[in-house]
């Protein structure tokens, strides 16, 4: 294996691990992942998308934000992940009934 390959995978080892460690610190602060995800915009707006950590097929990835559509603004924007936790139950119920586009 040549020297310039074993760089390659040292550096996508390190990467991998890094999200991974990333995911696990969010877990535990209160932040789920996956289908359904509640996510708040820059104007406040609640609404669930699907939320990968280091995968997204939708959206532009910027560290723990995403530039995507919000679909209850229907507006371009930065979202973040919201703790369900912080949520009320109306607030729950109101970001599930506005769910982003569907992966293509």
């Amino acid at each position: 294996m040549s020297s310039q390959r074993k760089r390659r995978l040292a550096i996508a080892g390190v990467v991998i691990a890094g999200y991974a460690v990333a995911t696990v610190i969010a877990v535990r602060r209160g932040y789920t992942f996956g289908r359904n995800v509640p996510v708040r915009c820059r104007d406040g707006h609640l609404f669930t998308t699907v939320w990968i950590p280091g995968a997204s097929l939708k959206a532009l990835r910027l560290g723990p934000w995403r530039v995507q559509w919000c679909p209850v603004g229907r507006h371009v924007t930065l979202v973040t992940l919201v703790k369900d936790a912080d949520l009320t139950e109306d607030e729950r119920e109101f970001a599930a009934a506005h769910h982003d586009t569907p992966v293509p």
